[in-house]
């Protein structure tokens, strides 16, 4: 769809990006000045739902990488709360709590994923021994 350079297809690209920005299919339909009917015609058409799908996760990612370039800011600002010695001792107990619990998930998390990684690893080294025997 992207890139043939036809009118319907640009339309097309109008109306994914209108979905993204807009807060209903209504206004994504006014935005592109199309009728509501096409725009939900062609959200049933497989490949336009696909490339809406794809669009949304290019979108999330990118939301993604953004709050993950800016935790590095956070953690600071929790640890500049929490080692405040004039801020409320309730605000920096729920820093510190922050912190201990955050910290405890971070470290199940790469439990699991190396426990993963090892069963990953052994699945195909079963799936190599099938395979030769």
């Amino acid at each position: 769809m992207k890139g043939h350079g036809t009118k319907f297809g640009r339309k097309k690209d109008e109306v994914l990006a209108a979905l993204l920005s807009c807060r209903s299919i209504d206004e994504a339909a006014r935005a592109t000045g199309l009728a509501t009917n096409t725009v939900r015609r062609w959200l049933q058409e497989p490949e336009f739902a696909a490339a809406l799908r794809a669009a949304r996760r290019a979108a999330f990612d990118q939301a993604v990488t953004r709050l993950h370039q800016a935790s590095g800011a956070a953690v600071s600002s929790v640890l500049k709360i929490m080692l405040d010695g004039n801020g409320p001792a309730s605000t920096r107990f729920r820093a510190a709590a922050f912190v201990l619990d955050n910290t405890s998930r971070a470290i199940e998390l790469e439990g699991l994923e190396a426990r993963v990684a090892e069963l990953e690893h052994a699945a195909e080294a079963a799936q190599t021994c099938q395979d030769d025997g």
